[in-house]
Protein backbone atom coordinates (compact mmCIF):
# COMPACT_ATOMS: atom_id res chain seq x y z
CA UNK A 1 0.00 0.00 0.00
CA UNK A 2 2.86 2.35 0.75
CA UNK A 3 6.00 0.79 -0.62
CA UNK A 4 6.01 2.75 -3.78
CA UNK A 5 5.88 5.88 -1.90
CA UNK A 6 8.58 5.02 0.86
CA UNK A 7 10.59 3.62 -1.71
CA UNK A 8 10.35 7.05 -3.32
CA UNK A 9 11.73 8.96 -0.23
CA UNK A 10 14.71 6.31 -0.07
CA UNK A 11 15.61 7.28 -3.48
CA UNK A 12 15.07 11.21 -2.91
CA UNK A 13 17.07 10.57 0.47
CA UNK A 14 19.18 7.89 -0.64
CA UNK A 15 19.99 4.49 1.63
CA UNK A 16 22.49 5.77 4.77
CA UNK A 17 19.91 8.84 5.20
CA UNK A 18 16.48 6.72 4.97
CA UNK A 19 17.89 4.36 7.22
CA UNK A 20 18.64 6.78 9.98
CA UNK A 21 15.31 8.48 9.36
CA UNK A 22 13.21 5.11 9.57
CA UNK A 23 15.40 3.99 13.13
CA UNK A 24 14.59 7.43 14.77
CA UNK A 25 10.48 7.21 13.24
CA UNK A 26 10.69 3.82 14.62
CA UNK A 27 12.54 4.58 17.62
CA UNK A 28 10.05 7.19 18.40
CA UNK A 29 6.72 5.02 18.18
CA UNK A 30 8.20 2.50 20.34
CA UNK A 31 8.58 5.28 22.84
CA UNK A 32 5.02 6.43 22.42
CA UNK A 33 4.00 3.17 23.10
CA UNK A 34 6.49 2.57 26.04
CA UNK A 35 4.92 5.64 27.71
CA UNK A 36 1.69 4.42 26.91
CA UNK A 37 1.83 1.24 28.34
CA UNK A 38 3.62 2.75 31.64
CA UNK A 39 0.67 5.38 32.41
CA UNK A 40 -1.64 2.46 31.88
CA UNK A 41 -0.15 -0.39 33.71
CA UNK A 42 0.19 -2.41 30.80
CA UNK A 43 2.81 -5.59 31.91
CA UNK A 44 6.14 -6.05 29.56
CA UNK A 45 5.02 -8.90 27.56
CA UNK A 46 1.90 -6.75 26.34
CA UNK A 47 4.29 -4.23 25.36
CA UNK A 48 6.71 -6.29 23.69
CA UNK A 49 3.54 -7.69 21.91
CA UNK A 50 2.51 -4.50 20.61
CA UNK A 51 5.46 -3.22 19.48
CA UNK A 52 5.87 -6.44 17.32
CA UNK A 53 2.49 -5.92 15.78
CA UNK A 54 3.37 -2.20 14.71
CA UNK A 55 6.49 -3.88 12.95
CA UNK A 56 4.70 -6.25 11.61
CA UNK A 57 1.37 -4.29 10.45
CA UNK A 58 4.38 -2.02 9.49
CA UNK A 59 5.68 -4.81 7.07
CA UNK A 60 2.95 -5.23 5.31
CA UNK A 61 1.64 -1.72 4.98
CA UNK A 62 4.96 -1.77 2.92
CA UNK A 63 6.31 1.12 5.71
CA UNK A 64 9.35 -0.86 5.90
CA UNK A 65 10.38 -1.64 2.11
Amino acid sequence: MFAPLVVLVRRSMGDPEFVRFRGKAIALHTQVITRFCNQFGVDRTRRQNWIRLARDNGKRLGLLA
